[in-house]
């Protein structure tokens, strides 16, 4: 399925596009520059108008730093998607330091690698916490691997760790961010043509890539849900569960056709008249 012809033009201008800017990355990061964190939003914009990807964003990313983006995880693409309207650095699984091209693009991006095994687990918190305490925003993958773009997976809790607050440092804002894969040539995608997009369970990385890149304009719903602190919530587990509730129900919504700016989040000891099901914050 898909055009050969439309592959390798889109391959070679993702390549061509891709290794000219890299190194005015670097050398911007050699010499501390401060437009290195809004080039990245630059080049995946591109990367995305060359990938046939049009974004349709509601709702707008806060601007107050320190600030933790917890977003739903359906493909490798989701990179560029997020990295087009977002001014900030992922969080990223250990291993995809180690491979070759993304992990160079991770790297000059300032992506904060994690190994998720116990034993360094305190260490890297405390880099990630570093972090967001310089004021940087970070965005995390809050499911721990990708779905098949139908459903939101159960968040990692422990992954939100992160974000409570230490010590005198500023409060971290958590604003939550649903991605949904929704239509293919102005039509709706579907469960058929999801599968060419979604990226999950042993699924090779190259074959998959090189189907993708062929299939015609697909349209990608970012929504950018009302933000919280961290320190509204008594418990990681109640922010996650919230986020969840948030991420899920604005996928479900751009599924069904119907995406739209969702209520505000309640005001510590107050409940939710729109959402019943999602936890309230902590009290004070």
């Amino acid at each position: 399925m898909g055009s050969p012809t439309l592959r390798l033009a889109r391959l070679l201008l993702y390549l061509l596009w891709t290794v000219s800017l890299m190194p005015v990355q670097v050398i911007g990061l050699a010499f501390g520059c401060r437009w290195t964190c809004t080039l990245p939003v630059f080049y995946h914009r591109w990367c995305c108008r060359i990938l046939g990807f049009r974004i349709r964003v509601i709702g707008s990313p806060t601007t107050d730093r320190p600030v933790l983006f917890v977003a739903n995880h359906i493909s490798y693409t989701d990179i560029s998607v997020l990295g087009s309207v977002i001014g900030g650095s992922f969080i990223a699984k250990a291993e995809v330091a180690d491979w070759p091209f993304f992990g160079w693009l991770a790297k000059l991006q300032r992506s904060v690698f994690v190994d998720r095994r116990a034993r360094n687990a305190a260490i890297q918190r405390a880099a990630i916490t570093d972090r967001l305490a310089a004021g940087d925003a970070l965005i995390l993958f809050a499911e721990g691997t990708s779905g098949d773009g139908n459903r939101v997976l159960p968040f990692k809790s422990a992954l939100f760790a992160v974000a409570q607050r230490r010590g005198g440092a500023a409060p971290v804002i958590v604003q939550p961010v649903s991605l949904a894969y929704t239509r293919l040539d102005g039509m709706p995608m579907g469960r058929l043509y999801r599968p060419f997009f979604a990226w999950y369970g042993a699924v090779e990385l190259a074959p998959h890539m090189w189907s993708m890149v062929g299939i015609g304009t697909v349209e990608i719903v970012v929504q950018f849900h009302p933000p919280t602190f961290s320190s509204d919530w008594d418990s990681r587990k109640a922010l996650a569960a919230y986020c969840h509730a948030r991420v899920s129900g604005g996928m479900a919504a751009a599924l069904c056709g119907r995406p739209q700016p969702m209520p505000e989040p309640p005001h510590p000891g107050t409940r939710d008249p729109f959402s019943p099901q999602i936890p309230q914050p902590a009290a004070g």
